[in-house]
């Protein structure tokens, strides 16, 4: 078995709105069946993931807050990998009229466009700190972390190889992790500058997408796709610039 984990996001990915649907977690269930691990890597605080979703104990271990916050549903295990937000940047939002903001162990989240008044106020205020976006979300996060950063020290505790894992995801804050993996994946609702450089782009939306990628890894740990995408590569290059491809 090449590939024992999958890493995925959480928000347009396996759940839409929030919610994760029931052939989801049934394709969640048979890939832990299948002797591999899950590893959840989301821009979500952690109190609102726990909220939300219901089958959080299938998951080996959590990173949430877009790499700032390491979790282990089986033990509650917490540990916050970086520094506390700063509650002088969150006053500085509220008096530029920004008030729709959501503070977690470390990131503080926005919505756009509030990334005008959050960057401003980086500045005036001096901070070391970096503006993320997940779509419509904005997040901001000390410089240094990032869901590939999260889903390092997941992989250290659960020892497992980077190359060993498939990632799946549908945003901006997803090229990191999603890079870092053996194997990468979009979904079909998934950003256009993700798509152009996973290894595969699903053919269903959302859980749907991920129940077909788990399919692919129950099956045959992906050695089907992965020559289905070679050979489309190969005949892509052989095609030239301005010939098309049957499909």
């Amino acid at each position: 078995m090449q590939y024992r984990a999958l890493a995925t996001d959480y928000d347009g990915t396996i759940a839409h709105d929030g919610v994760v649907e029931p052939e989801t977690i049934e394709a969640l269930e048979r890939l832990k069946r299948s002797g591999r691990l899950l590893i959840m890597v989301t821009g979500r605080e952690l109190d609102q993931l726990i909220d939300v979703c219901p089958r959080i104990d299938l998951f080996d271990l959590v990173v949430a807050e877009n790499g700032a916050v390491l979790y282990d549903p089986k033990t509650k295990f917490e540990q916050v990998l970086s520094g506390g937000p700063s509650m002088e940047l969150v006053h500085r939002l509220h008096e530029a009229g920004v008030h729709d903001v959501s503070v977690g162990r470390s990131i503080i989240a926005t919505w756009k466009p509030h990334e005008v008044a959050a960057l401003a106020a980086i500045r005036d205020l001096g901070l070391e700190l970096q503006i993320v976006f997940n779509k419509e979300a904005v997040m901001i996060l000390p410089t240094t972390v990032n869901k590939a950063t999260g889903m390092e020290v997941a992989l250290s505790r659960l020892h497992l190889s980077a190359v060993n894992v498939v990632g799946v995801g549908d945003a901006e804050n997803d090229h990191a992790f999603i890079a870092a993996c053996g194997f990468g994946a979009a979904v079909a609702n998934a950003i256009p500058s993700l798509k152009k450089v996973v290894d595969w782009v699903a053919g269903g939306e959302r859980g749907q997408g991920v129940n077909e990628l788990i399919a692919h890894l129950i099956a045959d740990d992906l050695e089907s796709l992965k020559r289905s995408t070679a050979s489309m590569a190969q005949a892509t290059t052989a095609a030239g610039p301005g010939r098309s491809v049957p499909r």
